[in-house]
């Protein structure tokens, strides 16, 4: 249709079935990248054309609610109904970066929407950003940490960073897991209850670099944070766990891995027993890393961990 025939919405679904048709127009954005500033834009002053002026932010993550509570199968395509699913989701997702409204989303009950509707959904694209939504939601915010996992929402993200097909759902979980447990008692009270430690472990024997990655980080910020609990993980075989990543090729999740196995000997028998283990020859691999490193400016972080391991 021509743009001057172009008739003007007058409703959500009019609303966000335009802001659809515009973004598959152009080459939009793919399942592991974020909505485009402007389409976040574009589905804003949509709204607000609607309403015949700006609409305050809590009526948008009302409208946005409203949506991800409509049954699916009300005679629209699919794909359609995926599309304003993530669109609104990813609009959640920005407002959301403001305290106020994440509070708010919780109090008008679309983080328990989110939960119960979304983060299990049978598409990707809307459980990575459902989980996503969850992290913005709660980081920073005890109020709405302590709401979600009351609501069970650890052992949902537990199950997807340790299970979903797709990578980007399995890192998007984990990014909320780390919101929900970091500075958290009760959050981390519960990760151990469902035995979160082997959650990370097999994450960081995932294929996926970034799970990888994301897995290293949390288990090194939680041992760096609570050294308390690193008899609990050193029973469970993680330093032969990490040695085994160390021998994979060279990448950036081997600085944590490092950082980990700094953390597990320092003060630790235990820890210092595990890793001179000749069995692992973990010196050797040590060392040859160090040589490895020589000269490459990125790695001297890593070089510079090997080296104070091995002292």
């Amino acid at each position: 249709m021509a743009e001057g025939n172009r008739r003007h919405p007058q409703n959500l679904q009019g609303v966000l079935r335009l802001a659809v048709e515009a973004g598959s127009a152009s080459d939009g954005p793919t399942l592991n990248e974020p909505m485009s500033q402007e389409r976040i834009e574009f589905l804003r002053g949509a709204l607000s054309e609607v309403c015949k002026g700006q609409l305050d932010e809590v009526e948008q993550m009302k409208w946005c609610v409203s949506v991800l509570l409509k049954d699916e199968g009300e005679g629209r395509e699919d794909e359609e109904e995926e599309d304003e699913k993530e669109a609104v989701l990813e609009m959640l997702c920005d407002l959301c970066d403001n305290l106020d409204n994440a509070r708010d989303l919780m109090k008008m009950g679309g983080l328990e929407v989110c939960l119960s509707r979304c983060v299990c959904h049978t598409e990707a694209g809307v459980r990575w950003r459902a989980a996503e939504l969850l992290a913005c939601s709660a980081q920073n915010m005890p109020e709405v940490q302590l709401y979600l996992l009351q609501q069970g929402a650890l052992h949902t993200l537990l199950q997807l960073a340790d299970h979903d097909t797709h990578p980007t759902v399995r890192v998007k979980a984990l990014y909320a897991v780390s919101c929900l447990v970091r500075e958290q008692e009760v959050g981390l009270s519960d990760f151990l209850s469902r035995d979160g430690f082997s959650v990370l472990m097999r994450g960081m024997q995932s294929d996926c670099e970034k799970v990888r990655t994301k897995s290293a980080f949390l288990l090194l910020n939680l041992l760096t944070s609570h050294p308390e609990h690193r008899d609990t993980v050193l029973c469970m075989g993680m330093v032969q766990q990490l040695v085994s990543v160390l021998r994979s090729t060279h990448s950036p999740v081997h600085e944590h891995v490092l950082g980990v196995l700094c953390c597990l000997v320092e003060n630790s028998e235990r820890g210092v027993c595990d890793c001179r283990e000749p069995s692992l020859g973990l010196e050797e691999l040590l060392n040859q890393r160090i040589q490895e490193l020589q000269g490459r400016e990125e790695s001297q972080v890593r070089s510079l961990f090997s080296q104070r391991f091995l002292i």
